[in-house]
């Protein structure tokens, strides 16, 4: 059995012959770069996402006092030795290259990778201008990768070191009147650990909605309220109720999944800057219950959807998010809030996987 201690690092120039030979072969060598020095599953998809882009994957790995001069004097968490053994022991790293430097640009234009690989809070004009150039002089093919949400070490320090939150999911009250396809995508969200919450309270003005239905279904707390004969808002009565279903199940975060009424007092002040709504369309444009045909009544070329707080004003609150949208040739507004929708079912379970609590 191979001894652990005895395990080195790949040097660059072995790297270089690594990707000089499966040159030779018609194969192509991916790199990518970073600090990894508390590896989580989001570092382990990424990287399985990086590897099948090439035949093989060099990661060039900051050195402690690079990680240092990056993150501060507290980082890194493990040492450069354990961080390289681990990574080296993943099925889908090929090798592992341990570089001093702040930034990778020498490993860069050591190896000449075919394909370069990098996370995506990144983009290709983000990148940084040396590592660029070099990627660039080497024609290497820069690959940019969708982040896992809810998945970085930050979050993960952040859980250690707070105690009061820590190993505690956030506890989401629900509110949605139709469908109820962002809550089957807060649920999904949930069940695939890419939000670490729970729904504590899912709330119908509708008796027969689909969300209802669905909440049921998923043995949620379901509750109906009557809200009163006005279509679009809340009598006293409802307002109170709902706020007392939130407050006696221990709501952090009131969601707001295709709501139709309009919030008053006392649930926005009980709930200040902790009411999130997703509305389909790029805010502040086109605000209301008709975005989707306002869009394409003004001859737009695109739209979207926007998550943000809630206050007194409608669709005014703070935009915390938002993707945009294509409107096509010949799209009516099913068409168009059909696909609005699905960018909803990403944005608002990542957005909520990244809330801070007070």
């Amino acid at each position: 059995m191979p001894d652990p201690a005895a395990y080195a690092p790949m040097s660059a120039a072995e790297a270089r012959r690594l990707r000089d030979t499966l040159q030779k072969q018609g194969k192509k060598l991916v790199f990518t770069n970073g600090c990894f020095d508390l590896l989580h599953a989001g570092h382990v998809r990424y990287l399985q996402q990086a590897r099948e882009l090439g035949d093989a994957l060099v990661v060039g790995l900051n050195s402690d006092a690079s990680v240092r001069e990056l993150k501060g004097p507290t980082r890194p968490l493990n040492r450069e030795r354990d961080r390289a053994e681990v990574l080296a022991g993943l099925r889908a790293v090929d090798g592992v290259v341990v570089f001093t430097d702040k930034r990778a640009t020498e490993l860069i234009e050591a190896i000449q990778p075919h394909i370069y690989a990098k996370g995506g809070d990144y983009t290709p004009e983000s990148l940084d201008p040396g590592e660029r150039a070099a990627l660039q002089k080497a024609g290497t093919q820069i690959q940019i990768l969708s982040l896992v949400p809810g998945r970085s070490t930050t979050k993960i320090i952040e859980r250690m070191t707070n105690a009061e939150d820590a190993g505690q999911p956030l506890r989401l009250g629900v509110l949605g009147s139709g469908a109820g396809s962002n809550l089957r995508a807060l649920i999904q969200a949930i069940h695939d650990q890419a939000l670490d919450a729970q729904i504590v309270a899912a709330i119908s003005d509708h008796a027969d909605s689909g969300f209802l239905r669905i909440a049921q279904q998923e043995g949620l707390p379901a509750y109906h309220v009557d809200a009163g004969k006005d279509p679009r808002r809340f009598d006293e009565s409802a307002q109170k109720k709902v706020l007392q279903l939130l407050q006696e199940a221990g709501a952090d975060i009131v969601v707001l999944t295709g709501f139709m009424r309009i919030l008053k007092e006392p649930l926005l002040s009980a709930f200040a800057d902790r009411i999130v709504n997703v509305h389909p369309s790029l805010l502040p444009a086109y605000k209301g219950a008709t975005a989707v045909q306002d869009v394409l009544d003004e001859g737009e070329i695109e739209t979207g959807c926007t998550v943000h707080l809630v206050n007194a004003d409608i669709d005014a609150g703070k935009i915390l998010a938002q993707v945009k949208v294509p409107i096509l040739i010949g799209d009516d507004a099913e068409q168009l809030h059909a696909r609005i929708k699905k960018q909803e079912h990403i944005l608002l379970p990542k957005v909520l996987a990244e809330w801070r609590r007070d």
